[in-house]
């Protein structure tokens, strides 16, 4: 897994009638006819396929990711409980593949929140005044956000530095790049050397007699 520190990038705010858009579920962050395969890479293309594309499979130009000056935007600014839905791990998989690292929104479903960090991606919870502010600023000329995960910053394209919250320990597993399995392995020797003292103290947990 990619480590995260810092990120400077555009972002993109998903937004129906002028105010962003809530209860974004699994299904419309990638449908379920995306889902035949358990590779990560080509996912972008099923990437809100239904927003972003027009009853006769052309790509819709009013949607904000199809527009030149967001097509490669690594923030995704939504509204409330954002990942609702079924626990797809290819929706975290097709933001990726798309190049987004970090969601903003006032909440985040249980099990998506969970998979964003298994997966490289920086969720970020703030007021949904805030997220309107910043989707705002997202929609202007200059709308460019630095993310600093060590200072727990964003700082805005206006200059102004909003402060986040984290928990330390998933904190700490994103700036090192370690998912579940790059935790454990970070204990191996650990392990190792519980393993062989079992092995000693109890051997017929090992299916062999005390010799």
């Amino acid at each position: 897994m990619k480590a995260f520190t810092t990120l400077s990038s555009t972002a993109a705010a998903l937004t129906d009638n002028g105010r962003l858009m809530a209860n974004v579920d699994t299904d419309m962050i990638i449908p379920k006819q995306f889902l035949k395969t358990t590779q990560r890479e080509g996912l972008a293309e099923g990437l809100f396929f239904e927003l972003k594309t027009k009853a006769d499979g052309s790509p819709d130009p009013d949607f904000v990711l199809n527009k030149p000056q967001h097509r490669h935007a690594g923030i995704l600014i939504a509204g409330d409980n954002f990942g609702c839905g079924s626990s797809r791990e290819h929706a975290p998989w097709a933001l990726l593949d798309q190049g987004i690292t970090c969601v903003i929104a006032p909440s985040f479903a249980d099990i998506f929140h969970n998979n964003c960090f298994k997966n490289g991606i920086l969720p970020i919870a703030l007021a949904p005044e805030i997220c309107e502010a910043l989707a705002e600023q997202a929609g202007g000329a200059n709308h460019r956000f630095t993310i600093d995960l060590e200072r727990q910053t964003i700082t805005t394209p206006e200059g102004a530095e909003i402060r986040f919250n984290i928990e330390p320990g998933r904190k700490q597993s994103l700036l090192q790049g370690l998912d579940d399995i790059g935790e454990t392995l970070m204990a191996g020797e650990t392990i190792d050397a519980f393993e062989a003292r079992r092995a000693h103290e109890t051997p017929w947990l090992q299916g062999r007699a005390n010799g």
